[in-house]
């Protein structure tokens, strides 16, 4: 924070372990993670990120996301393409359902949500090849930016989880949308992404 901030003190800030603040700037701000995957962190579990990404009026135009574990850093500028170390990221090319493998969140410690979760499992799991859960948001995206998933969705995250990874998915060519169509993502904490293929068969699945 101390350096992001130091570097462009008029930007505001948003960030999970940190009070908000309204910078001088007020089009601009920082939306940080400095630990995305925090249970998997204190458990040992290498599956843990740092996510920064940058907003300029309600969109968000460059992203990091940092696997120290792996030294994997993923990053992004709006109109520039999407990168992970040295090699450009692409989404998959899959367009059948069943050969697709998606990840998504489960809902932990009596979350509301769970109801709707298990109804998304037992919707999609017939339908693919597998469903994952990793525990970094910021991670499922970039792994869907990167290939290695074919998308994503969850419910109730926080702006600090998804930003950067949503800007690192469409500059790599991949769709990303809110759950309920027509609401602000960042705002309703709820994201689906895909490659443009099975974006439209993994989607009806998903929201009915």
């Amino acid at each position: 924070k101390d350096e992001l901030m130091a570097a462009r003190p008029n930007y505001g800030w948003l960030g999970e372990e940190t009070a908000e603040i309204q910078g001088a700037d007020p089009t601009r701000r920082w939306i940080v993670d400095p630990l995305d995957g925090t249970t998997n962190f204190l458990h040992g579990l290498p599956q843990w990120a740092v996510s920064i990404a940058l907003e300029h009026k309600g969109e968000i135009v460059a992203a990091v996301v940092y696997d120290a574990p792996n030294d994997e850093m993923y990053y992004a500028e709006k109109g520039q393409g999407a990168w992970m170390n040295e090699s450009r990221l692409r989404v998959s090319g899959r367009y059948k359902l069943n050969e697709c493998l998606f990840a998504t969140g489960l809902p932990f410690a009596g979350r509301a949500d769970l109801p709707e979760t298990l109804q998304d499992l037992a919707r999609i799991l017939p339908a693919c090849a597998g469903v994952r859960r990793f525990g970094a948001a910021s991670l499922d995206l970039c792994y869907v930016a990167a290939g290695r998933l074919d998308g994503f969705w969850e419910r109730n995250l926080k702006a600090w989880d998804m930003a950067a990874g949503i800007l690192i998915v469409r500059e790599s060519g991949g769709l990303v949308e809110p759950l309920t169509p027509g609401k602000n993502i960042l705002g309703s904490g709820d994201v689906i992404c895909a490659n443009e293929p099975i974006f439209e068969q993994f989607s009806k699945v998903i929201r009915t």
